[in-house]
Formats: C-alpha cells, structure tokens, sequence
C-alpha cells in the first residue's frame, strides 16, 4: 500500500504508535475492568445473595450508563480534547474497580458498577479521535480495529487472569489488584499523550451554549450514514458482549453442563477470535471500502444460525463441535461492529466526529442493555430455561437488519455525492 498521504493529513510514523499506544493502553484497561463481572457473575449472585434478574442489574447498569454518556461524552472529545477526556475516564473507571473491589452491599456494588461504565464510556470514542489526529486517513478502518484488538486483550486478562486470581485470593485482593493498572495507565495519560502531532492543531471552536450542542447532534444525525453506522453497532455487537459480559458463563455451566474451566476456555476463544478476526475485517476494509455492508451482514447471519443451531439442538446439552463453532463466530462480532465507525467518519467533518462516534457506539451497547435484561427476566419466570431466555437476541437482530437494509442505499448514495464534490472541487483549486 502507498504511503501518500492526502494534503493535511497527519504524519503517522513511530512517535504517532506510542501516544497512540497510551490510548489503547487505557482502552485496554477500561475492557479489563468492563468484562471483569464476566468470570464473576456466580460469585457475585454468592457474594451479594442475589438471583439472576439483580444479577443482571450489574450488567444492565453498567452498560445503560455507558451508552447514555456516549453522546455527552462525544461532546467532551470535541471540545476539550482527547487528554482531558481519558484521563478523567481513568480516574472514574478505576475508582469503581476499587470500590467494587470493596463492596460488601448490593448497592454498593452497583454504585461502583455505574462509576465504571462512566470512565469506560470515555474511552473508546477518545482513542477513536487520537487515531485520527495521529494518523492518514486511509488508516482509519485498519487502526479502529487494531485497538478493538488490543481492547479485547484486556477481555484476555478477564478470563485468563482474573478468572484464576478470583478463585485463588478471593473477591477483594483480585478486583483490588486489578486496579494498580488503572493507576499506571493515568501516570502515562498525563506524563506522555499528546492530543495531536505539532503543526496539525483544529481549528479552535468558538461555539458553546446549549443551542450548538443540539445543532452539533442534529447534523450528526441527519447524515444517514451516522444513522446507518449505529444501526450496524446495533445489530453486529451485542450478542458477543452479552455473553463475555455476564451471561457467556452461566450458560455453558448451567445450560450446557461444562466446568467452570472448560466453559472459561470457550469465553477465551470468543476473545481470540475477535483479535484475529479484527486483523482481517481491517484489512479487507481499508481495500474494499465496498465490503463493509456484505461482511456486517454476513456475521449477523452467521451469529443467528450458530446461536439458532445451539438452542434448537435436541437433548441436553449441545455437542462441544458446535459450542466451539458458536464462540469462534461471536468472535466476529466486535470486529463486525467497528464497521459502524467508518460510515459515520467520512459522513462527518472532524470537528463532529467525537459526537458522530457516540451516536454509533450507543447503538450497540442499548441493545446489549436491552437483551441482559430481557434474559435476566426471561430465567426468573421461566424457571432459568435458558434456551427460551437466550431467544431474545433474534428480537433484536430482526430489529436491527431491517434498519440497516432500509438505510444502507441512502447512505451509500450520499457517500458517493460527497467524493464526486469533493472531486470537483480537487480539480477547480488553482495549482
């Protein structure tokens, strides 16, 4: 690939991977604390005397907090800058970690939840703004999914480490212990990043006031692409991040009747193959901006039949063949999501990028929010039949397909309006 770069576009090279680098380091943590609950969903319904509906609630929290800051916190992102926002993003998630760590009420517990989900949802739309301050252009895709791999990593520590220090040292000193790296990670944010690369500052804002926050939303909104890209977030993320976020363990354990050591091995897959799968959807993306639409919808599909071809298996329990299938293609479904991001971006100038960015990433992250929920219920009334209670995600896939395919024309119509413009108006500046 060429190394070109367009008029104005940011340097990129090696100083640009390290302040880079800072940013995933906190994305990695923020993903760390996240899925923590993952590996700890029975020893919290143990720890707190809970059923699975308050169990949920963890979760559902967690996650309502975050996709209701993402707007707000696309906001921050334009306005204050990338430093700012992750540095308070560190303190805020850290302290939850810290006071889940110590919490021995059920509300206390949730009170730290909600803090977490405040710092986490200042991450990733933050890392997502550094790339593009540090980075060309035509990097965008390949370097989005190159830190949704790095984040996943830290759902690699959730399994693998924690998991293991959760059953070694117990509940304080594990979830204590984890949040030394939330401290290491703000000592970095401070000491080192930088927002953007010398010679390559914004334009200052001079815009402020409730009324030019509403009209930075409406443009956002207005463009279809924005609306097509949160629509993907929707449909491709949430079964993924409602099984490693809470209830990817209890099923294989109590549904399907493995050890907690075996099931732990599936959620490690899932986490594997989204690193590998989000290599390949990044590579294929920033060649074929083409395929961004057949590969979201060619994992919505694969998700629903491989979760279909589980519950409907007849006895017991569903063979391991097919269990192993079904964590392997979860795993393409954050890779799958990050496809949302690259039509908000070129449909949106930079300097509304951060607020384009929240809109598409409160999409999966409410479906997330809904199904927790709606599994939750589901187990309480139907006596945990899992098999009943997991069939809520074919809701919202049908929600979230018949959104995308009502807007993928509009939005591609309005992608090619705008390079044919800004074709033009290439060839009418004067040499």
């Amino acid at each position: 690939m060429s190394d070109l770069r367009l008029p104005g576009d940011p340097p990129g090279g090696r100083r640009a991977a390290a302040v880079w680098g800072i940013g995933v380091a906190v994305y990695f943590m923020a993903i760390t604390y996240r899925t923590s609950l993952g590996v700890a969903g029975l020893d919290a319904a143990e720890r707190f005397h809970i059923n699975a509906s308050a169990l949920s609630t963890f979760s559902i929290l967690q996650v309502l907090v975050y996709a209701g800051m993402q707007i707000p916190v696309g906001l921050m992102v334009d306005r204050l800058g990338t430093k700012k926002v992750l540095a308070l993003g560190v303190v805020l998630f850290t302290t939850g970690q810290l006071g889940f760590a110590l919490s021995h009420s059920y509300g206390f517990a949730l009170a730290s939840r909600a803090l977490l989900g405040c710092g986490d949802a200042m991450t990733f739309i933050s890392v997502l703004r550094l790339g593009s301050r540090w980075f060309p252009a035509r990097r965008g895709p390949l370097i989005a999914q190159v830190a949704a791999l790095f984040g996943m990593a830290g759902n690699l520590i959730s399994t693998l480490v924690i998991a293991q220090a959760l059953h070694g040292i117990g509940w304080t000193p594990t979830f204590a212990g984890s949040a030394i790296g939330g401290v290491v990670v703000l000592v970095l944010v401070v000491a080192f990043l930088k927002d953007h690369p010398e010679g390559h500052e914004p334009v200052p804002s001079t815009h402020s006031g409730a009324g030019f926050v509403r009209r930075q939303i409406a443009a956002a909104w207005r463009e279809p692409g924005t609306r097509l890209g949160m629509w993907v977030h929707f449909t491709t993320q949430f079964p993924a991040m409602v099984f490693l976020l809470l209830w990817g363990l209890p099923f294989l354990v109590e549904a399907e009747g493995l050890s907690r050591a075996s099931a732990g091995e599936l959620l490690t897959l899932v986490v594997l193959s989204n690193m590998a799968v989000g290599l390949v959807y990044g590579q294929v993306i920033a060649r074929h901006h083409a395929a961004r639409a057949p590969l979201a919808l060619g994992t919505v599909a694969a998700t629903a039949l491989l979760w279909g071809a589980v519950l409907a298996w007849p006895g017991d329990h569903a063979p391991m063949w097919l269990l192993i299938a079904l964590c392997a293609v979860l795993g393409a479904c954050g890779p799958a999501s990050m496809i949302g991001f690259d039509f908000a971006r070129p449909a949106n100038p930079p300097e509304r990028l951060g607020t384009a960015s929240g809109i598409v990433n409160m999409g999966g992250f409410t479906a997330s929010m809904t199904t927790l929920l709606a599994i939750g219920v589901l187990l309480d009334a139907t006596g945990n039949n899992y098999r009943i209670a997991f069939a809520s995600v074919f809701v919202l896939q049908a929600l979230g397909i018949t959104q995308v395919l009502r807007l993928r024309g509009r939005a591609h119509r309005r992608e090619r309006e705008r390079v044919v413009a800004s074709r033009v108006e290439a060839v009418h500046v004067p040499a």
